[in-house]
């Protein structure tokens, strides 16, 4: 999960546990829009740009430098610390049955996997695998059903001395046994598992996941032994670089690569080790893309953009010295883009005892938002296709995408009114006078969560208010409109300007629905009466309810990084305004973000990011899972950090992991996403971007998309060779 709509993604076990229920009952909703569609999965929207060549066109040897956002504590991607870098090591260094392809599917990997298929149903599940008959692990041993049942044996959860971050899959296998010979192996379920192909990738030793010891600690600063296109050479914490070789015992094509060095370098630095030749390839924030964009102005890939416009920069008859430097220094690289298999999100807590613990008014926050405004505002700039995200739960050209917005409806600001009315929250009523340091209504966590701090602490964890929002709106780019309250936080909305403007654009329109249709027809108190009309003057007078005004607490995280996330949250704001929700824009420091305000429930609305995937059951049932009762009394939230969950929900959950009819588990899966919109406890906003800076004589790296790299095939062009022309996506 990634906080930033450009930035990076804390680790798996990044979990914290507090949470409330739900206030309102199960919506009765109508038929699923999209469901009667054949392929309402669709396409990516767009494509890996990687600029691919034959691997007849690549030299051999050569040293790739890469970006990446850290030395990682663990090269064990089932503990709670790893991150994005552990598993990019384990791309390149352990097999993994499947990977994903281009459309974000999983697909048999056939450097490891002959064949891999459900032998039996009945009494129980059986998978039987058949492995590449090449495929060893560096020190030459087979891989085989011994590894298997050794990862199994760890991640089944059975025993407590294994640290183990995630044990889904694993905890419904019964027995794992070796089949007919070496090279298969016989996966038996105790309970039928749909995702059984989420299972072993990546696939450790079992001398890694043979005993506690060397599962705990044996694997965090070392693999002694591996099976990819490289192992891992030499961890330098001091330097903080990765050095990856190639592995001599690789049976697939040889890498050409000779070696591959992860440097750690945050990302506000990465245009400065570009420059100076210190690196080769490198994710950067949009403001780096348009400077280095200026050196190599590249056709535009329709692979990449089939929707977009170019990459937005200069004038390149017109540059000014500072962009004729620029052009110098960053000779020899362009920008490939794509867009992340992950999409931004705005939170709304539903927990403890604020405003958005009333599904009315969630669902008024949902309907006030411009989507579409949203996504161009962050994607149209730099040439990706500007299409919000209409899922939870995938992506679109995943198999269980389907657009399930219709479940909560499209932008209306008379329906937003007409919510909040229901509510009971008035326009123009009396309001308490609200004294310095007092929080506004709702932003505090259900101290029933064990996590909430004190008020004492969390005003000192939080405390970096926003009395330079102006300033650092302006050097990241964004148009902030507010004023300072009586206690020095930011309110987006309180200044002069019209609410509904930004930049000279409308921010929204009145009766615009975008997403889908809008419903009529609910459980009592969801919805508003059709046809109330919210009283005169609704869109600029405060709302306030029992002596308190609406203002809600919108937490985000300071960091050079997050200009653009800062922008999103600001418009967000101006478009809340409209139907008479004040927001406190408050900035905390990145390091905090999730900790202290996210996962313990200090805040009201947020901007954090979740990764797809092609196994939604699995790996998004605990992101809205309702929050249950834990054994010290508290309430466990697994990673539901909006509070808000349904039986209905977790029902349809267990349902879809459960049956082995791919197409019955699709169709469960957008039955769940679309309770899940009408639970209004998240509004999935856009893909983010993923822009890469690469030497222009770099090929089949980049901006990957879905699609994990292929190692072995990276390189550089020989001299006077060129690339393949990119692959279209439609």
């Amino acid at each position: 999960m990634s906080h930033d709509g450009v930035g990076t993604r804390p680790g798996r076990g990044a979990v914290m546990r507090a949470a409330a229920f739900l206030t309102t009952g199960v919506l009765a909703l109508p038929v699923l829009a999209g469901c009667s569609d054949p392929d309402p999965a669709g396409k990516p929207l767009a494509g890996q740009d990687i600029a691919p060549a034959a691997r007849a066109r690549i030299a051999d040897g050569g040293t790739l430098r890469w970006a990446v956002d850290s030395v990682p504590e663990t090269l064990n991607t089932f503990q709670s610390d790893a991150d994005a870098t552990t598993s990019r090591i384990a791309q390149a260094t352990l097999p993994s049955m499947y990977r994903l392809d281009e459309s974000g599917r999983p697909e048999r990997n056939e450097a490891y996997l002959e064949s891999a298929e459900v032998v039996e149903t009945e009494p129980k599940q059986v998978v039987l695998y058949k492995l590449n008959q090449q495929a060893v692990w560096s020190d030459g041993r087979e891989i085989g059903a011994a590894d298997f049942a050794a990862q199994w044996r760890a991640l089944s959860g059975k025993d407590s001395a294994y640290w183990t971050a995630r044990n889904a899959g694993y905890d419904r296998i019964q027995k794992i046994e070796r089949g007919d010979n070496d090279l298969e192996v016989r996966v038996t379920f105790a309970r039928s598992y749909a995702d059984w192909r989420s299972l072993f990738s990546p696939l450790y030793p079992k001398e890694v996941m043979g005993t506690p010891d060397s599962f705990n600690d044996g694997a965090r600063t070392r693999l002694k032994v591996s099976a990819g296109p490289f192992t891992v050479r030499k961890i330098d914490r001091k330097g903080d670089e990765i050095r990856l070789t190639r592995n001599p015992r690789w049976w697939g094509e040889p890498a050409k690569l000779n070696e591959i060095v992860l440097r750690a370098v945050p990302r506000d630095e990465r245009a400065t080790e570009l420059a100076a030749g210190r690196l080769d390839l490198a994710d950067v924030d949009p403001a780096a893309a348009r400077r280095i964009a200026i050196a190599a102005p590249r056709p535009e890939n329709p692979s990449a953009s089939p929707s977009g416009t170019p990459l937005m920069g200069p004038d390149l008859r017109k540059l000014t010295p500072a962009q004729r430097k620029d052009k110098e220094r960053f000779h020899g690289f362009e920008i490939r883009k794509s867009l992340e298999p992950s999409y931004t999100q705005l939170a709304l807590n539903g927990g403890g005892d604020g405003p958005l613990a009333d599904e009315r008014v969630r669902r008024a926050v949902a309907r006030a938002l411009d989507r579409e405004k949203l996504a161009e505002t962050v994607l149209r700039p730099l040439g990706l296709p500007a299409e919000p995200v209409g899922s939870h739960l995938a992506l679109s050209g995943q198999a269980a995408y389907a657009d399930n917005s219709g479940a909560i409806g499209g932008q209306d600001t008379a329906e937003a009114q007409a919510l909040l009315a229901d509510a009971g929250w008035v326009p123009g009523g009396p309001v308490k006078e609200k004294k310095k340091g007092e929080k506004a209504a709702g932003g505090e966590a259900d101290k029933t969560g064990g996590s909430a701090k004190k008020e004492k602490d969390k005003d000192k964890d939080s405390g970096e208010k926003t009395e330079k929002a102006k300033k650092d709106g302006e050097k990241d780019g964004e148009s902030t409109s507010g004023k300072k309250s009586d206690d020095d936080t930011y309110i987006v909305g309180e200044d002069d300007k019209g609410a509904d403007e930004q930049d000279g654009r409308p921010l929204a329109q009145d009766g615009k629905q975008y997403g889908g249709k809008q419903l009529s027809g609910g459980a009592p108190g969801a919805y508003a009466p059709q046809g109330t009309a919210a009283p005169a003057g609704a869109a600029t007078r405060q709302l306030a309810k029992d002596g308190k005004a609406l203002t809600l607490r919108f937490v985000v995280p300071d960091g050079e990084g997050s200009g653009t996330l800062r922008t999103v949250a600001d418009r967000i704001g101006l478009m809340l305004k409209r139907v008479g929700i004040r927001t406190e824009v408050t900035k905390v420091s990145d390091e905090s973000y999730f900790k202290d305000h996210i996962a313990s429930g200090q805040y009201d609305l947020a901007l954090y990011s979740w990764p797809g995937s092609a196994f939604p059951a699995t790996d998004a049932r605990p992101i809205y899972a309702k929050p249950v009762p834990a054994a010290d009394g508290s309430l466990n939230v697994e990673q539901n950090y909006t509070r808000v969950g349904t039986d209905q929900v977790d029902q349809l959950f267990e349902q879809a992991v459960s049956t082995l009819d791919e197409s019955e588990s699709r169709s469960l899966i957008r039955k769940a996403d679309s309770r899940i919109w009408a639970a209004a406890g998240s509004i999935p906003l856009y893909q983010r971007p993923q822009l890469t800076a690469a030497r222009t004589d770099l090929a089949n790296a980049g901006a990957f998309g879905f699609t994990a790299p292929v190692f072995e095939d990276m390189g550089f062009l020989k001299k006077g060779a060129k690339g393949q022309p990119a692959p279209s996506a439609s």
